[in-house]
């Protein structure tokens, strides 16, 4: 399995649901639905993203 990283390409945002995709080999637009559907939802979802922002480095070159 390919590491947690942020990719620099196929970002809509920050790439949080770019890397979790790539990550677990499942389709960028699975996860990027999934996630906004989440959103409909009351929870921490927002704060979560913007903590893999933080915390999931970009992808090195």
């Amino acid at each position: 399995m390919p590491a947690l990283a942020r990719p620099r390409q196929n970002r809509m945002i920050a790439g949080v649901c770019a890397a979790i995709a790539e990550r677990f080999g499942v389709s960028t637009f699975l996860v990027r639905l999934i996630f906004v559907l989440s959103c409909l939802l009351p929870g921490p979802q927002v704060l979560i993203y913007l903590g893999g922002w933080i915390l999931i480095p970009n992808e090195q070159r």
